[in-house]
């Protein structure tokens, strides 16, 4: 069993979204021996679902993403996940600052895994439009299918 926690900031519109990419596509892959969880590094929104926008555009491709609820990322979680992926530089530094040093090769920037984005971060849609939302699963859903294709 291979388990990924996405990471971002409150955990309502970044790392939920790939948490329910991640889900949908293993599924419609069929692909076994995955868990997919999703934490933030702050506590903003602990308990609360993710925000309207991001499970509106998630609906649209058909990612349900309504029954998650946002967490905080615990120490427990350096242990039990076998990768965790960073949304954006920031969080992979506060991973890097909190995770015990012998486990920091399970941290990674989720776009590491997309051929269009190497390099890059997924950006927080927080405060724009509707057009982040769907640019945020864009990149998850090509990410995505790269983590499958190097770990499935």
């Amino acid at each position: 069993m291979k388990r990924i926690l996405f990471v971002c900031t409150g955990n309502i519109c970044r790392s939920p979204t790939a948490e329910g990419v991640a889900r949908h596509l293993a599924r419609e892959m069929g692909l076994t021996g995955f868990e997919f969880d999703s934490a933030g590094t702050h506590a903003y929104h602990t308990g609360e679902a993710p925000d309207m926008r991001a499970q509106k555009a998630a609906r649209r491709r058909g990612y349900d993403l309504s029954g998650l609820r946002a967490r905080t990322v615990m120490q427990e979680d350096f242990e039990s996940f076998d990768l965790i992926l960073a949304m954006d530089r920031g969080h992979l530094a506060w991973l890097q600052q909190i995770c015990p040093e012998h486990l920091r090769h399970k941290l990674a920037l989720f776009l590491k895994y997309s051929k269009m984005h190497a390099n890059g971060e997924i950006e927080d849609p927080y405060y724009g439009g509707p057009a982040g939302f769907d640019r945020v699963l864009d990149q998850c859903e090509e990410a995505m299918r790269e983590v499958f294709d190097q770990l499935g």
